[in-house]
């Protein structure tokens, strides 16, 4: 369920809207293009973590096979976009709750959150499971339910509605009305959609059957991204024209459903957008602390961190949560400068964090098919050629993302930040021989 829940966030209930305005109905192909990226870097890193489960997941395996420096980067990098992600959320989070209860502050609900959900995971691990499999089971009833009445309004089945053809596919400007540039626009929304996915694995190395959990999450990845994602899209464009301002005003998915006639949809969105807020709130929290306790498990942080209470790293939770938080309050302070280059940096950190997956799922198959080949459980397809295909589409986005302003400041911003870690990285290996 944590891995189901884990490819349905908010960014595919609102975010995908500045996608589908940009593309229009190509958007459907844009994230056909990424979720198969995607896909391809889960079935990699399900390879390696079947392999060798780690709580560190791709921090381990990196560090393993290309280098200290390596595991050193690409783990604090994704701790970083983690820690700011669980700081948008709780802001999304609390802006929702702000709407219902005007007279509350939105400070008090993102204290109220940032606590509660650094209490649960301080107490056990058993609690993040426990709030992820109903997060998830309700975030994945809301989206097979809009998926079913979707189809019965596309067949024309859906009382008061007709048939709506390919009136919106091909209207509008048509299935590209914005060219190239706007599909390239819409990869990269798309891109960024899928972020966080790679959580799943941190989460299996503490189930009780680490190698089964992992080969079964990954083994569903495929009909999971075609379905929530891909489906998504192509039931929207369908339905409503692309360039309808509730798209981007409203969310994509409370426009659809306002188009059908469905009483409250907005508040039943809403509703739906703040599990899938605290769902993602609850996770980043966790997957941050079980990376930053890798980390400095391994010698790659301060080692205060390190220390196990109730089977859990309770100090690494605190100074993620504390980190969370700090985010928040630069959200106040600077919300135009300081706040705004962290939440840049989140989407080209990503692809970073997959590059690297790449690039040590290409050495840590050759060496296992060398010494241990009973532990390839999981095998990537078409190895080598797939994982080099992956290679270059993750090379081809980050060069897509120097063609606009704002993606360009993202990719310089995460590239700064890799190098100050990858320099502190190297350095660290020099000294300890």
């Amino acid at each position: 369920m944590i891995a189901l829940g884990g490819v349905i966030g908010a960014g595919l209930f609102v975010g995908s809207g500045a996608g589908i305005a940009a593309a229009g109905p190509s958007i459907v192909l844009a994230f056909a293009a990424s979720g198969l990226l995607v896909m391809l870097v889960m079935r990699m890193l399900g390879e390696m973590s079947a392999a060798r489960p780690a709580s560190g997941s791709f921090s381990v395996h990196a560090e393993r096979e290309i280098g200290p420096w390596a595991g050193l980067t690409v783990g604090w990098l994704f701790w970083t976009l983690l820690c700011v992600g669980v700081a948008a959320e709780a802001i999304g989070a609390a802006g929702i709750m702000g709407s219902w209860l005007p007279a509350v502050p939105s400070w008090v609900w993102v204290a109220l959150f940032m606590t509660f959900f650094c209490a649960t995971n301080l107490a056990a691990v058993k609690n993040f499971g426990e709030f992820e499999f109903w997060f998830a089971a309700v975030k994945v009833a809301a989206i097979v339910a809009f998926l079913v009445v979707c189809v019965l309004a596309i067949c024309g089945l859906l009382p008061g509605t007709s048939a709506p053809g390919s009136s919106n596919l091909t209207g509008h400007g048509g299935f590209f009305p914005n060219g190239a540039g706007g599909l390239v626009t819409g990869l990269l929304a798309s891109v960024f959609a899928y972020g966080g996915l790679e959580t799943v694995t941190i989460a299996a190395a503490e189930s009780e059957d680490p190698r089964r959990s992992v080969a079964g999450a990954v083994r569903t990845a495929m009909w999971r991204i075609a379905l929530f994602y891909v489906g998504s899209m192509a039931v929207i464009v369908t339905l409503v024209p692309w360039d309808d301002p509730e798209v981007v005003g409203s969310g994509p998915y409370v426009a659809v459903l306002d188009a059908l006639g469905i009483p409250a949809a907005a508040q039943v969105m809403n509703v739906v957008v703040l599990i899938a807020l605290l769902s993602a709130m609850n996770a980043n929290i966790y997957g941050s602390s079980r990376m930053a306790y890798s980390l400095v498990q391994r010698g790659q942080g301060p080692r205060v961190l390190a220390k196990v209470q109730g089977g859990v790293p309770r100090l690494a939770v605190l100074a993620s949560s504390a980190f969370g938080f700090a985010a928040v309050l630069l959200s106040y302070v600077w919300p135009e400068t300081v706040f705004s280059w962290l939440l840049n940096m989140v989407g080209a950190a990503v692809l970073v964090v997959w590059g690297f997956i790449a690039v040590a799922q290409l050495r840590m198959r050759r060496r296992l098919e060398r010494e241990e080949p009973e532990l390839l459980t999981v095998r990537m397809w078409l190895f080598p050629y797939l994982t080099w295909l992956a290679l270059a589409g993750i090379v081809t986005v980050l060069a897509l993302m120097t063609f606009d302003q704002a993606n360009r400041i993202q990719l310089y911003f995460t590239a700064g930040l890799a190098v100050v870690l990858a320099v502190t990285g190297w350095v660290r290996q020099q000294r300890t021989g």
